[in-house]
Order: structure tokens, then sequence, then C-alpha cells
């Protein structure tokens, strides 16, 4: 994996020495000694937490451009098609294993990270028992949830990794490990072993305690690993509604009835689940710790990289405007009577314009997840959007994403070149949890009780107006589904789907979830013929979208990146479609 890096890094050192002597007898500066780091096993459990946050947007550990650009939630955003690489993810039918260059800095990144894990796993086993028995457990739990962490995104994106742990490091080993060692099933064994051993060992810790890992995280994630097999291998010919691994599916019920009993819970209001001030709530199951110089003492804070990208145009010292609602999500929100418009809620471009309600009636969600012109950004009347606050809206629109910002009045954490902001990365949110376990139930034929899960989850969105959206009050409608709605699982499946997009929203997930579903190729082909005639006041936008498809059997993983299938020829097989 390091192969090609430590070459570059001896072929320029070679360069700048006098001769081969002097190269020979060259001591690397800015390197810890091996046996130094190894002796110190708790600095090397915090270098690999460390990593947890060691993202910048061109490798964001979030996945934004991975889940959400790639979906029907978002458009790319940014100059134009040709600001980052990213415009591959929005349209598909460019990507390759060399377009975007981002995703080699992805795949390396957290291959660094994993190697973290794994070097620290070692000086734990060789020096951990001067921390103590327990602890010296406790810190090898947690190691295992980070790698597994790691590897759970890189599955995610890539599907067939090579399996890299402590044993192929200790043994120097790399490069003996071809990416289809071991099958895709087989990957995900491996992350489920280090979760349940973490689920095992780690502490119960309630809400609001640490960013460390502990058991009830470790069943979030158990969950989500056994709700993404539950639905077969991730190609749709292999997945969907006759692929349903009901075993599976009690795995995801019984996981999360740990979290359901570990005193997390519903934030009382939905936009306060945004604001930095609440980052370690009840809602927060497991998320990536944040902060600001002047919180940590530091000369810059430990900033959220990975959505630097994501500020609005013109709001912020830069706001480079990425990451753009769509119509369609816009579109989502609306309601009839106050329940989803499921079958026509498409058929007309609509957005609400503060202080002119009519008869359209909206999820007042939508005012805590989409910035639109007229109406006050992020709550703060004194900074109201307005069609200037788009950076080229003839291609993306005059929509803009707010849930990864704080408020304006708030400042930046980093606000030199760039801005940066100190909003804590979401891993598991309380709703994502109790929405992972409603979809489960309804596959078990539970469907009573999924319903009331998501009638919860529609009533705090429904006490969610007074407090921050006033101004939108007379806009918003929406009711809890009656008694006996869910007459089927088809009906209850229609609802779960349109309850998750709409509850998560740009937070990184929607194309993952499409791919689970095993409808991405339908539901993102429907949306790029729709997409493409977007009109905002006049402004058509979107129309790049007439180059967009979405190919089944290939898309719904990413290329293994040119430089990692070539820097050992023959070590790592293509995926399907990309040959």
């Amino acid at each position: 994996m390091m192969k090609k890096y430590i070459l570059l890094a001896a072929c320029t050192l070679g360069l700048s020495l006098s001769s081969c002597e002097d190269f020979l007898d060259y001591t690397p500066t800015a390197v810890v000694d091996e046996d130094k780091a190894f002796s110190e096993p708790e600095k090397m459990v915090n270098a690999a937490y460390a990593m947890l946050g060691d993202c910048w947007y061109t490798y964001p550990f979030n996945l934004f451009p991975y889940g959400d650009v790639s979906s029907d939630d978002c458009l790319k955003g940014g100059s134009g098609t040709t600001d980052t690489g990213y415009h591959a993810f929005d349209i598909w039918t460019t990507l390759t294993s060399t377009t975007p260059g981002e995703m080699d800095e992805l795949w390396y990144r957290l291959y660094v990270a994993v190697s973290r894990c794994n070097r620290a796993l070692l000086s734990l086993e060789r020096n951990g028992d001067a921390l103590g028995a327990d602890v010296k457990a406790q810190r090898v739990a947690e190691v295992r949830f980070l790698r597994a962490h790691f590897y759970f995104k890189l599955i995610t994106v890539f599907r067939q990794v090579p399996w890299i742990d402590e044993r192929v490091v200790e043994n120097n080993e790399y490069e003996q490990v071809s990416n289809t060692a071991l099958t895709y099933e087989q990957l995900f064994q491996k992350v489920i072993d280090d979760f349940q051993a973490a689920y095992e060992t780690l502490p119960v810790k309630g809400p609001g305690k640490d960013g460390r890992a502990n058991k009830i995280a470790a069943a979030a994630y158990l969950a989500k690993c056994y709700l993404t097999l539950a639905w077969g291998d991730g190609y749709e010919a292999t997945t969907g509604e006759e692929h349903i691994n009901t075993e599976y599916m009690q795995k995801v019920v019984d996981y999360t009835e740990d979290v359901v009993a570990s005193g997390y819970g519903y934030l009382e209001d939905y936009g306060d689940i945004f604001l930095p001030e609440y980052k370690n709530s009840k809602e927060s199951v497991f998320a990536v710790q944040c902060s600001d110089y002047q919180s940590d003492n530091t000369t810059y804070g430990r900033a959220n990289w990975s959505n630097t990208l994501n500020g609005c145009w013109q709001m912020w010292s830069c706001g480079w405007d990425f990451h753009k609602p769509s119509q369609n999500l816009v579109n989502a929100f609306k309601t009839r009577d106050g329940l989803p418009m499921f079958d026509d809620y498409n058929n007309e471009i609509d957005y609400p314009i503060n202080g002119n309600p009519d008869s359209q009636k909206w999820d007042p969600r939508l005012f805590h997840t989409v910035g639109m012109p007229t109406f006050p950004y992020k709550y703060e009347a004194q900074y109201t959007m307005t069609t200037a606050n788009s950076r080229t809206p003839n291609t993306y629109g005059y929509y803009t994403s707010l849930k990864e910002v704080p408020q304006r009045s708030k400042g930046e954490t980093y606000n030199g070149s760039w801005q940066a902001f100190a909003m804590n990365d979401y891993v598991f949110r309380y709703t994502d949890v109790m929405l992972m376990r409603a979809e489960a139930l309804i596959e078990l034929n539970r469907l009573p009780e999924a319903l009331d899960i998501i009638n919860d989850i529609r009533n705090r969105a429904a006490m969610s107006i007074d407090k921050h959206i006033s101004y939108a009050k007379d806009q918003c409608e929406i009711a809890l589904y009656p008694s006996g709605y869910f007459t089927s699982k088809e009906v209850a499946r229609k609802c779960l789907r349109w309850e998750r997009r709409l509850e998560l929203a740009m937070e990184n997930g929607r194309f993952f979830d499409l791919r689970r579903w095993g409808i991405a190729s339908e539901t993102l082909n429907a949306y790029f013929l729709s997409e493409q005639n977007d009109v905002y006041e006049g402004q058509p936008y979107g129309q790049y979208y007439k180059d967009a498809h979405f190919t089944s059997g290939k898309n719904e993983f990413f290329p293994i990146p040119y430089n990692q299938m070539f820097y050992i020829p023959g070590l790592y097989t293509q995926n399907k479609g990309y040959e």
C-alpha cells in the first residue's frame, strides 16, 4: 500500500544528497523510532483515534461525495463541473479508476488510519501489560472498533479491499495480500468480528461522556453491518426484497435494543441536532469530535475539514458552495394533509417563499435542512439568503446545505484562505439507529412497532417549528400515520424509506440506502431525467444531467483507484464493470 510513497520519498531524498554514501548514512528526521513508539501503547492508541478526524475535502471521511453527490439528494456544486473531480460522481457515466484522483487519496488515507490501528494493536500486544489487564483489554477493544470503523468505509465505497491486519504488518506481508483473498461477505465478517470484540468488552456509556468508542456505538455498528448484509451483496441483480436474510434482520433488532435501553434518545427539537452547542447530546450515539482553538487551546482547533467546501457562497469568509440540495429533495418534503405526496411529489417544481404561504405545505424538516432564498440562513434573520448566495446558479441552482455548518453569527473555527467549522460529524445519531430498527421490524412483519417508531420521529418534527423556524410556521404541515396505516410490508417500506430520506437528508448516506434496497438504478435514472429540467425564478440549471446514467451491475460500487491497481500489477482485481 505504501510502496509508491516510500519510493517517491527515497528518489526525492537521493536527488538532494551529494553521493550514494551520503544517502546511505542519512538519518531521517521527523520520524519516530518504531521501538520507542511501540513502548508507549497509550500514545499509539491516541494516534489511532486522531485519524477519526484527519480528513480533508479531497478525502472526506464522512463520504459526502460518495453518499450524497452520487444520489438524488444533492448536486455537486462549486464553480462548475470541473471544480474538483467529483463531477463523475454526479453523473456516473465518466467515472473510471482514474477519475477522480480523489478516490486514490481516500483509499490511501483510510489505509493510513488502518495502519495506525494495527500498530497500536501491536504496541498493546508487546507493551500493554504495563497498563494493567483491564485497561489493556479496553484499549484493544477500542482500537479494534476504530479499525472496523475505517474498514466499514473502505468496503462501503470500494467493496473488494485487501484485509491488512496486525499480523500482516508484523510479518511485512503487504505485497502478498490480494483484494480478492476474502469475499465481500468474509470481509464484512472480519469487520463484524472487530465490532463484536468491542461490544463484548467496552463499557456502556451514556450520552455526552467522551469521544471514545463504547459498547453502544459498537451495537449500532453491528446493526448497520447486519442490515447491509441482510439485503444482499450490493449488486442489484442479487440485492433487494427477494434476497432478504431474516436472521440478519433479527440481529439488527437485537443490537438496536441495546441502544434503546442505553439512555440515548431523540433530542426534543430537530434543529438543535445540528447546532454545535448540542453536538454531544443524547441524540449523538457516536460522532467524530471537532473543536475550535478557543476550546482546545491550539492554534487552529480540530476543525471538520471534510466539509470545508460546503459553506454557503458569500455567507462565510470563503464558502465554496458545494453539496447543493436538489429540487427533487426539496419536492420530497411536500405534504398533503400532513403526509408525504408519495406518487406526485415531483410532478411540479415548487419551493416556499418566506412570508408568502400558499396551498402547498411542507414537512418542517425542509427548513432545517435546505437553505433557500428569502429565508433566514440557519435561523438568523440578519443573514437572510438571497439569490446572490449561489456561486453558479445556472449549473447548480440556488439551494444550500444547512446541517453541516453552524449559525453565521457563531463564526468559523478557522477563517484563513479556507473556512472550517467545529461541527462534529455524526457516525450514528439515535434517530438513524431507530430507523434501522424500524426497517428490520418491517421485514420481520412487526409492522405496528415500526409504525410507532416512525410516528415518534414525525412527532418530533412536528414539535420542531416554534423554537427555530417560526417564520415558516404557516408553511408547515405534518401529521402522524393513522393507526393501522401499515397494511402491508409494501406500504410500510414506502413510508420507512421516505422517512429515512427526509430525516437524514444531506447527512451523507442517501446513495448507500438506495444501493442497500436494490433500487439505485431506477431511482437515479428517473432523477436524472427530471432534474435536468430544473428552473428557479426563470433560471434553468442542472442541464448537465442529460449526460448522466447509472448502470446497474457496475456503478453500485466505485472502482479500485488506478494507482492501487498498478502499484504491484496483478495483485488487485478491479471491481465489476470497470475493467
